[in-house]
């Protein structure tokens, strides 16, 4: 009997045979994960999406010419401008911002505004409330969390924006 056995083991099986009903199943299989995989990467870009930059690149690009003459009476009026920025932990972050004159006087009458920006996401960007301590000096505590950041500085007089400094910084 165990002749037979091995008798047996040597017999060629026959090929599967493919059939119209399997590769229907194969393509629709496939099909199948494309769609679900497409509809997985639609909902992470939906969720993850910030928003745009500029909301009116027409606008935005009109605003160009004004925002070159500003620029260019900034650096007419040669403010010195000296930022400092703390971490003392937790995330908090204190910044400190000093203004002069050219002649070394200090700016005390302005409006500051600032802010942390986060350079891909805009839902993500930290107000300061900058307070005049006098001396030409301005502080803020916030709280932002590590990684790169946009700090925004804005100080403006009757209205009119005087100063504006952007610059990328890494938060410990």
């Amino acid at each position: 009997m165990a002749h037979q056995d091995v008798a047996h083991a040597d017999v060629p099986r026959r090929p599967r045979e493919l059939t119209g009903r399997a590769v229907l199943l194969i393509l629709l299989a496939f099909f199948g994960v494309v769609i679900v995989v497409n509809v997985i990467m639609a909902r992470f870009a939906v969720a993850t999406f910030a928003g745009v930059e500029t909301e009116s690149s027409y606008k935005a690009g009109l605003a160009f010419s004004a925002e070159h003459r500003a620029a260019e009476a900034q650096v007419a009026r040669h403010w010195n401008v000296n930022v400092e920025l703390a971490s003392p932990g937790n995330e908090a972050r204190v910044v400190t911002i000093r203004v002069l004159d050219p002649s070394g006087m200090p700016l005390s009458q302005l409006t500051p505004d600032g802010r942390f920006a986060h350079p891909t996401d805009a839902r993500r960007d930290v107000d300061l409330d900058l307070k005049p301590l006098g001396d030409g000096r301005y502080r803020a505590t916030a709280v932002a969390g590590p990684g790169q950041w946009d700090l925004v500085i804005d100080f403006a007089q009757g209205g009119e924006r005087q100063f504006r400094s952007k610059n990328r910084v890494q938060l410990p």
